[in-house]
């Protein structure tokens, strides 16, 4: 495990105290660091889309077991289920289990601006929590949110990666709201698809992780099959939405004025790594983009093109020529087809392939940051006992002995928030080290899969053009 990290020592004797006390208390953390080096971790659930594991906290059960009965009297309930339960869920995990989430069948409910969209999310599985293998219910887009928000309130303090939802467009959805069924546009709709798309990613990366897919919000989302309580704290102008925005200032300002003094050599090189991965990303994502603007506007062009040559065939007195031109104007609309398709493969292959991974190193770093938030509360509960301490040792100086009785119960309870920090801090260290160990194993197989399909699509692409084009050269050789 990482090298631990621990405040400046408080005094010798303190030093003697903490090293007898973390023989006690802590035996069992330290001997489980010690066995959970990242060796030969391997993820062994098998998942159909993305598959961001989390192995859970790997413990020993056969020490774990003999470590309770020491420690009973120093370890309560909350810190058993802790410590235990993230087990179970990884021996679960390491059976053959499948899940495989699908959205579909967009639907506007509504009119006007108090419209919103539905979708039908179907769910096959064999994982034995949930009540059927195949069901499936009707979700809004603020139920999505409401669910990361859930998900992300209970993980992500522990050091586990939440997957992020797909962000709010206001422009896109006011656009929806305005259209008209009747029209026949909102099928086809490209936001619309978009967004449809980005949900199912996003409730398949969810599903591939092995502790955030038994979450009960998890489950009840995919399970009930009726209308979800109303996300309100969804909304970017509720009560709600102002406070995220103001924890979100306060946690930026945190993070520009507490610096932690990180001795801990992976974490440094990781999240050095992440910052150069980000930075690159952001760079490859913006020229995709660019990519898919060009192919868009060549598909235009060449739909102009195509008019343009069919009028000329039409104008042409000629009989081989006029047919000639005619031919070419089918051509090139088929042509123009295919820009059209692979400026789709450009974009939900490659550009949003590019952006999920781009929001998940946020939630990668946003688990960094609560490392130092707990970091930041042991120091803190570190300061306070030794100012406990200086506090009893100034009573016994001036003879105060009637309140030293409460001075040494203060001692003792700030005692055992300083160890319960350093519990905290090993416990979150372990799981992001897993976490990230998992998100980067499953970076390279996402990747890979895309590329391959990204591929796979200029190929077919290319002989389909080249298919066109030899069925038109005779075409134009007969002209005389």
């Amino acid at each position: 495990m990482a090298e631990t990290r621990e405040p400046p020592p408080l005094s010798e004797e303190e030093n003697i105290k903490s090293e007898e006390e973390d023989d006690d208390l802590f035996a069992s953390a330290h001997v489980e660091v010690k066995a959970e080096e990242p060796k030969g971790e391997k993820v062994t659930a098998e998942i159909e889309p993305q598959n961001l594991l989390d192995e859970g906290d790997d413990i020993d059960l056969n020490f774990a077991e003999g470590a309770k009965q020491a420690n009973a009297d120093k370890v309560d309930e909350t810190s058993k289920a802790n410590l235990f339960e993230p087990e179970k869920i990884e021996e679960e995990s390491s059976e053959n289990i499948t899940i495989n989430i699908s959205v579909s069948h967009p639907q506007k409910v509504g009119d006007g601006m108090g419209a919103y969209m539905t979708y039908k999310i179907v769910t096959k599985t064999n994982i034995p929590e949930f009540k059927k293998e195949l069901f499936s219910v009707n979700r809004r887009f603020s139920d999505f949110l409401g669910l990361h928000s859930k998900l992300e309130e209970k993980h992500a303090h522990l050091g586990r990666i939440v997957p992020p939802a797909p962000e709010k467009s206001v422009i896109g959805m006011t656009k929806v709201k305005m259209s008209k069924e009747d029209d026949g546009t909102l099928a086809h709709d490209e936001f619309v698809e978009k967004r449809r798309a980005s949900l199912e990613r996003y409730l398949n990366r969810t599903a591939s992780h092995a502790v955030l897919r038994l979450d009960s919000d998890f489950r009840e989302f995919l399970q009930l099959d009726a209308d979800l309580p109303k996300a309100t704290n969804t909304s970017a102008l509720s009560g709600a939405g102002m406070k995220r925005l103001f924890n979100r200032v306060g946690i930026s300002v945190n993070k520009m004025t507490y610096k932690m003094d990180e001795s801990d050599e992976w974490f440094e090189e990781k999240q050095q790594q992440l910052e150069n991965l980000d930075d690159q990303l952001r760079k490859l994502h913006t020229s995709v983009e660019a990519l898919v603007h060009h192919r868009k506007q060549l598909s235009l062009h060449t739909a102009s093109f195509a008019k343009s040559a069919a009028m000329v065939g039409n104008a042409e007195e000629h009989t081989s020529l006029s047919r000639a031109l005619s031919q070419l104007a089918e051509v090139e609309e088929k042509v123009e087809r295919l820009h059209e398709k692979q400026a789709d493969a450009d974009f939900f292959v490659l550009a949003e392939l590019l952006k999920d991974y781009i929001n998940l190193i946020a939630a990668v770093k946003e688990v960094f940051h609560q490392r130092v938030k707990v970091f930041q509360n042991w120091e803190a509960a570190q300061q306070t006992l030794t100012k406990k301490r200086e506090t009893e040792a100034k009573m016994h100086l001036a003879g105060k002995t009637e309140k030293l009785d409460q001075a040494k119960a203060d001692i003792a309870e700030w005692e055992a928030n300083v160890q319960k920090g350093q519990h905290e801090f090993e416990e979150i260290s372990q799981t992001i080290r897993k976490e990230v160990d998992c998100f980067e194993k499953q970076r390279v197989i996402d990747f890979k899969s895309s590329i391959i399909k990204y591929l796979d699509s200029l190929i077919d692409d290319q002989q389909q053009l080249i298919q066109y084009w030899e069925a038109f050269l005779p075409e134009a050789r007969a002209i005389a």
